[in-house]
């Protein structure tokens, strides 16, 4: 199903049975499992530094998506690579480590594969949870269901939590050695910015006042359009940049706001919005940055339907000013430090955004404003990092001993 829906890589779908695309590397091999995009994006500074101390160890990164394949393709450094993770089955698993023979398995945020799990430890191979997270409604989900997650959690030599209530919950569910470290995405780099593409599109877009809604679900791009209708009766010549979560939605999207009346255009089709495009879709791969560079505002979606929220530290970085629905549990922290120090607004209707989005286009003041305060929130959650390296370093230096 999910091959005839185009999220899986027919070239490559040995490797979701375990079959190895590539020899081993001779010397240590430090397992990295990462979901999908946003988890590849927050764990390449950890990868960068665990090489950087580590000469004789490479790195295999695992992730579920073509998405995230591609980013790595791009962006992992030497003696780092990429393969799909194997199906949670226990002889795709098997095979997966017979092959590769980790010396250390680490895996982040929430992505908890329990044959993976037990197969990894069954083997004494330590295993590390970082940058780990629970929302409120998984937190109780876990302790419904504690029989089931004890057992995994207490396999973990470490586990690095983003707060003190996910470390709590992970402690309860036997988990021996839990450290509150705070988010490594609040760490993490900004989206790579492409120069030239920079260029075009600043010239193509020109004068015009800019609006972005990025990272976007499925039931938000409409409260956006009817958003996008009512500030272009303040702003003239207003072009809202959409760029959906999930790229395969693009086509449809476009064909959905056409619908509605309006001019709509997908980056796939042309490199840039013509002047008289109204919504720009861009349905690409790597391009965020990009489009949060030249964005002065920016909704970041998966906020105005209950996924959670999309990271909103990437936007600060590009110098965005951040619009939020009131669904941000997967960032809970970053937002509440944000909201503090003035650096983000939580909006919740379509009336809600075209209010704040015309504000802070005519109000450059208000506008500078919102990115000091949004600065200040992130030098205050800073450190994940530090303390994360400082956890599996001595693992991996128990494994060469």
């Amino acid at each position: 199903m999910r091959g005839q829906q185009g999220k899986e890589d027919p070239n490559r779908r040995g490797e979701r049975l375990g079959f190895a695309g590539r020899p081993r590397p001779d010397g240590q091999v430090v397992w990295i499992h990462a979901a999908s995009v946003g988890e590849t994006n927050a764990i390449l500074p950890l990868i960068e530094n665990i090489l950087g101390a580590n000469e004789n160890v490479h790195i295999l990164l695992t992730t579920g998506t073509k998405t995230s394949a591609e980013i790595a393709s791009r962006r992992l450094p030497p003696r780092a690579f990429h393969q799909y993770v194997p199906l949670d089955i226990p002889q795709y698993v098997k095979r997966f480590l017979d092959h590769w023979r980790p010396s250390l398995a680490i895996f982040t945020e929430s992505d908890i594969w329990p044959n993976l799990i037990l197969g990894t430890s069954e083997r004494r191979i330590p295993l590390v949870l970082v940058n780990a997270r629970m929302s409120p409604r998984s937190i109780r989900r876990w302790r419904k269901y504690a029989g089931i997650g004890r057992p995994l959690f207490s396999r973990f030599a470490a586990v690095l939590a983003q707060n003190a209530q996910i470390a709590r919950a992970i402690k309860w569910l036997g988990a021996p050695n839990v450290i509150t470290a705070g988010n490594l995405k609040i760490d993490s780099p900004p989206p790579p910015v492409d120069a030239d593409t920079l260029a075009a599109l600043k010239k193509a877009v020109g004068e015009r006042p800019l609006f972005l809604a990025a990272s976007t679900h499925p039931g938000e791009d409409t409260v956006i359009a009817a958003a996008h209708s009512l500030i272009r009766q303040e702003v003239d010549g207003l072009l809202t940049i959409i760029v959906p979560r999930h790229p395969e939605r693009g086509s449809g999207l476009a064909a959905t706001l056409g619908g509605l009346g309006l001019r709509t255009q997908l980056r796939t089709r042309s490199s840039g919005p013509d002047r008289d495009t109204e919504i720009y879709v861009a349905d690409t791969i790597g391009e965020l940055g990009t489009f949060y560079s030249i964005s002065p505002v920016a909704l970041v979606g998966g906020s105005l339907v209950e996924h959670g929220g999309q990271n909103p530290i990437e936007a600060v970085r590009l110098g965005s000013c951040v619009l939020t629905g009131p669904f941000v549990h997967n960032f809970r922290d970053a937002y509440s430090a944000l909201f503090r120090e003035g650096g983000a607004v939580e909006v919740h209707s379509s009336d809600d955004i075209a209010r704040q989005v015309t504000m802070l286009l005519e109000d450059q003041q208000a506008a500078k404003r919102m990115r000091e305060g949004a600065g200040v929130a992130l030098e205050s959650l800073g450190g994940a990092l530090t303390k994360t390296l400082g956890a599996i370093q001595p693992l991996l230096e128990k494994q060469q001993a």
